[in-house]
């Protein structure tokens, strides 16, 4: 069985998608996707879904995650990283630590972002790194993300490393560029590294090497770990078949209408993603072939 999730420390240079490449020749499957891109010179966990584990990203891509990163104050590039192309340098000799760790703390809680152009954002059907690449600036509007944590890890300036807990489409590199004009100085992101997706900890995932080994379906997360910030309903046999016939279940009680809840089979794992509709009963979305 290829169904499930699988936790991979992404080494910097490949790509999100050269990755997934990878996971799907070990694998042995033409389907699989990731749960949130890592640019190619970041590190860190990327969760990898695998077969019917697909059909249930939607409902996985929200998770909190969680980053190390280093801010290099005095630069700002055209892709908020220090790969980019220098649009402005400055001297930041006279930056005070202190006011630069209190100035990051500013940003926790919910804040407006302008989404970078190089990034996988798409606006029109295409991705804005794409039109970047091609010569191109769009307007972006600002988005809401959350940070819901920011740890200052160490200020030797003109650096400062962190440790950040966000919200799905928070970008690490446009808060080290919105705290390089808050101090009046630019920064662009020098190092990232996620460290979390949800649940997942990059310390369970396996090398890239590994991917050059046999297949391991023993190391796969089960599906139903992915899906744990959902509530979750326990259905026989025969709510598994009607479900699997894309009929409704009856009310669950204490579920809000327009939530969606995990339907768990008898063996344990998760079956479906199903939605409460307005009269409580329960619509399923996506039903997996095995549960």
């Amino acid at each position: 069985m290829r169904t499930g999730l699988l936790l991979v420390d992404k080494p910097a240079g490949p790509t999100s998608h050269d990755s997934v490449d990878a996971v799907r020749r070990w694998a042995g499957t033409r389907r699989a996707g990731h749960l949130g891109t890592l640019d190619p010179p970041a590190t860190g966990l990327l969760v990898v879904a695998l077969d019917e584990a697909l059909k249930l990203v939607p409902w996985m891509e929200g998770m909190d995650k969680e980053y190390e990163a280093v801010a290099r104050l005095g630069l700002v590039t055209d892709t908020q990283d220090v790969t980019g192309r220098v649009v402005s340098s400055a001297d930041v000799s006279g930056l005070d630590a202190a006011r630069v760790e209190s100035e990051l703390r500013s940003f926790v809680g919910e804040i407006e972002q302008v989404p970078p152009m190089y990034s996988a954002l798409k606006v029109l059907g295409r991705k804005l790194v794409d039109r970047a690449r091609a010569g191109e600036e769009i307007e972006r509007k600002p988005r809401r993300v959350t940070v819901h944590e920011l740890t200052v890890l160490a200020t030797r300036l003109p650096e400062i490393a962190f440790r950040a807990r966000v919200s799905k489409g928070t970008y690490i590199r446009t808060l080290c560029h919105d705290l390089g004009a808050r101090l009046g100085c630019g920064a662009a992101l020098a190092a990232l590294r996620r460290m979390r997706v949800g649940p997942f900890l990059v310390e369970r995932a396996i090398s890239r090497e590994r991917l050059d080994g046999p297949f391991d379906a023993g190391i796969l997360r089960p599906v139903l770990e992915g899906l744990t910030h959902l509530s979750s309903v326990s259905v026989d046999e025969a709510a598994l078949a009607r479900i699997r016939q894309g009929k409704t279940l009856p009310a669950a009680p204490g579920l809000a209408a327009g939530s969606a809840v995990v339907l768990v089979g008898p063996s344990g794992a998760a079956a479906a993603v199903a939605e409460v509709a307005p009269d409580g009963r329960l619509q399923p979305r996506r039903v997996l072939r095995e549960a």
